[in-house]
């Protein structure tokens, strides 16, 4: 009940422009319908061209393919190598979403006044708000467990997520948290690289 007071309270007629102006007519939901087709396309092979030359994943590095970029949208698929976070950063202007396809990852996200972590395993799924300032790394293997046994299954190899940004992202900014639990911008950089620098 709450959830649709929410929405009928932030709905608005784009004719009339009588809401916010949005970046992009794509919604959180457009985005993970397309992280998800986007996943099916990946395990069935329509993106293999895109793939590492002989199925070797990198291993130090993450490491990223564009499956699909229009004026819209960017649809990438990337692989997570353990330790390798994004930093803690935002999508300027671009709404966001990601499908994990396989393994799971991390995610820090800054509540306002903390940084909260959660795990997405292989088919979970998250969207991303302006304004949404998180990092992202490859889960640990003890934070992975299968929810029917509680045991633990660990990230497989390789990681893989697929993730969306509409409108295409051509910006990101970084942060980092201070001692009076707020965050700082470190930096702002152009780009239309997907979570921080590959």
């Amino acid at each position: 009940m709450r959830s649709s007071a929410l929405s009928a309270e932030h709905s608005f007629d784009r004719a009339t422009a009588t809401g916010p102006a949005l970046p992009t007519r794509l919604r959180p939901a457009d985005l993970l319908r397309l992280t998800d087709e986007g996943a099916v396309g990946v395990l069935a092979g329509t993106y293999d061209h895109l793939l590492p030359e002989g199925g070797i994943w990198p291993t130090d590095e993450r490491w990223a393919a564009r499956l699909h970029a229009d004026d819209e949208v960017d649809i990438w698929l990337i692989s997570w190598t353990p330790g390798k976070s994004t930093e803690l950063h935002d999508h300027a202007g671009s709404l966001g979403a990601l499908t994990v396809l396989s393994g799971a990852l991390s995610e820090y996200r800054w509540t306002g006044t903390q940084l909260r972590r959660r795990t997405l395993s292989a088919g979970d799924q998250a969207s991303f708000p302006i304004g949404w300032v998180h990092d992202v790394v490859r889960a640990p293997v003890n934070a992975v467990t299968d929810s029917g046994t509680g045991e633990s299954v660990g990230p497989l190899d390789p990681t893989l997520s697929v993730h969306a940004y509409s409108p295409p992202l051509s910006a990101m900014s970084y942060y980092e948290v201070t001692g009076h639990g707020t965050i700082r911008r470190t930096k702002t950089v152009l780009t239309d690289q997907p979570e921080g620098d590959l």
